[in-house]
């Protein structure tokens, strides 16, 4: 338990299908004239360093942002750039970080993170969003409805702690009560044995106008369980399906 970090694994293909559809959406939001509330309940450290030994480790991003270049309009790429250009050019954002550099003054934003040592990294990467050293889906019925009652939540554990496959539709079904006009994102790693599956079928039980977009790619190395990457919007913005597909398309998934 609480052992997962997020810089063995950054950059992959399964962060740009995240990253990408995430950034997105937040640019959508800020096209009104009017504040929002971003709240991450899983947000690890939010900077990392694609030449650190963990990331060389694994060179998971080799087959991810090293391969792939995203359009120059694309939301993500201008989150790309920003970071880049504070942090040198191996520096690879988190969700926190996307959101640093694509919400605007005005917003409000509120980043969970329980590992003593990603929170202490986390407090470093960001410049002025609120963060809670606390557990994320706790400080997420906590929040909601925020202030401003516009906005989105991330949600985006490591699953190394299983229940958290039967814990997650009761979460986002009390969320949803409380915060009817909040975009609620899942993210979920699709693996060999498809554990996910009975989670997104209550999920999408309980809410059958949300958006599912599954992207599916080879291994990463020999022996890696993770064969896809899997996002859950209830209350999908107008054109989200579109950019979710041309997204995929352009990953390369299926």
């Amino acid at each position: 338990m609480l052992s997962y970090q997020h810089a063995y694994h950054a950059g992959n293909a399964a962060d740009l299908h995240k990253h990408g559809l995430l950034a997105w959406m937040l640019d959508y939001l800020t096209r009104k004239d009017k504040p929002l509330s971003y709240i991450e309940t899983h947000a690890g450290r939010g900077l990392y360093d694609l030449d650190s030994a963990e990331a060389q480790k694994t060179g998971e991003a080799a087959a991810g942002v090293d391969r792939i270049a995203l359009p120059e309009g694309h939301p993500l790429t201008r989150a790309l750039g920003a970071v880049r250009a504070a942090h040198g050019p191996r520096a690879y954002p988190g969700s926190p970080l996307i959101a640093e550099a694509l919400l605007r003054g005005s917003d409000s934003l509120h980043l969970a993170e329980l590992h003593p040592g990603e929170y202490a990294a986390l407090t470093r990467s960001v410049t002025r969003a609120q963060t809670y050293r606390q557990d994320g889906f706790a400080l997420a019925h906590s929040l909601v409805p925020p202030e401003p009652r516009r906005g989105l939540l991330l949600c985006d554990p490591s699953y190394e702690v299983k229940a958290d496959y039967a814990a997650i539709p009761q979460h986002f079904t009390k969320l949803a009560r409380a915060w009817n006009v909040g975009i609620l994102v899942l993210w979920y790693p699709i693996l060999r044995d498809a554990r996910h599956r009975p989670m997104l079928a209550a999920l999408q039980e309980r809410f059958p106008d949300a958006l599912t977009s599954e992207l599916r790619f080879p291994p990463a190395r020999e022996g890696h369980g993770m064969t896809g990457s899997g996002m859950f919007v209830v209350s999908p913005p107008w054109g989200l399906a579109e950019a979710a597909r041309d997204l995929s398309a352009l990953i390369g998934g299926d």
